[in-house]
């Protein structure tokens, strides 16, 4: 029991994603999409091939980020793909017209990429438009009653966080949703397991907490917070008074966000001290609406993910 309380051994660099009925762990060689299925637990494997070892230059601080978060999407997308395909429906659908013709022009493989492209990038333009556009464009009405550019700050970056915190309880309340956050939690525990170096287990992976400091999915909270501080440090250096060139100059910026954004959640990551756990603690509170106590069956899968990404070679995970 000594050995449970005591901090992490060390940190990983192994991460997750929780799935429809399932989990992906993405290790420093390789990743493993688990999903249970009818029949039993199905297992896809496949090697990490980095676009920045091909091209150096997009692994250079404050690029990376970008790069990162736009991999992760796209490999996330597709694990959900393959999630959803064990999924049990009502009733399986005919594909339409449109989709049988998509599927003859392109064939099954082209339509995949299709649909992942659309995909992310559907979800990319959704995040930014709801957290970002929309809290600027309903903060510049506050020009109607004053001129102070304090006060539309303010009113831009207490909408930002309130919308996105509004969304978040929102979706947890899912009952679908939930049971996805619940295996979201089964990720966290049993990375917790690992960096404490226990056999992983069921019964050691359920003594763990459901809350892990370096959280992806914090990521956006995170981001929006370095949006606010940048472009109030941009705005008040060049004000910009149209409202719609305000939203213009914050879509350039965001590559210098999302760099900055993830330059931090390094940091925070790689060191324990006062200053940087006071720093998690907005990540790690958010997770109450994100990550919820897992069944025994869901830690299952989220073990036998993780064993597949643990490196041959001892230590290369090491934050």
């Amino acid at each position: 029991m000594a050995n449970n309380q005591k901090s992490c051994g060390f940190r990983t660099t192994i991460g997750g994603q929780a799935l429809i009925e399932g989990i992906l762990m993405r290790g420093p060689e390789k990743q493993a999409v688990v999903v249970r299925g009818p029949e039993g637990l199905v297992v896809q494997e496949e090697e990490l091939r980095l676009i920045k070892d091909k091209y150096p230059i997009l692994g250079l601080p404050l690029v990376r980020g970008s790069v990162t978060f736009l991999d992760s999407m796209v490999r996330g997308v597709k694990a959900l793909m393959f999630s959803a395909d064990y999924f049990p429906e009502e009733a399986a659908e005919e594909p339409s017209k449109f989709e049988r013709w998509l599927d003859e022009k392109l064939g099954n493989e082209k339509m995949e990429k299709l649909v992942i492209g659309f995909s992310v990038v559907l979800a990319v333009c959704f995040s930014i438009g709801l957290f970002m556009l929309l809290p600027t464009f309903l903060a510049s009405l506050v020009e109607l009653v004053t001129d102070s550019v304090l006060i539309r700050n303010l009113v831009d970056a207490a909408l930002r966080i309130a919308i996105f915190m509004a969304y978040l309880i929102a979706v947890s309340r899912m009952k679908d949703i939930r049971r996805v956050f619940s295996y979201h939690g089964a990720e966290h525990k049993t990375i917790f397991c690992y960096e404490k170096r226990l056999e992983l287990t069921v019964d050691n992976v359920r003594q763990q907490p459901k809350h892990h400091p370096r959280c992806g999915t914090s990521f956006m909270l995170v981001v929006i917070i370095v949006a606010i501080l940048v472009n109030t440090a941009v705005f008040a250096l060049f004000p910009v008074d149209n409202v719609f060139l305000r939203m213009l100059v914050q879509l350039l910026l965001l590559p210098l966000v999302v760099g900055i954004t993830y330059e931090f959640n390094r940091y925070v990551g790689g060191h324990d001290n006062p200053v940087t756990n006071l720093l998690a603690k907005p990540g790690l509170w958010m997770q109450n609406f994100t990550t919820f106590e897992p069944d025994d069956s869901m830690m299952e899968v989220a073990i036998e993910a993780l064993k597949r990404v643990i490196p041959e070679e001892e230590g290369k995970d090491k934050w």
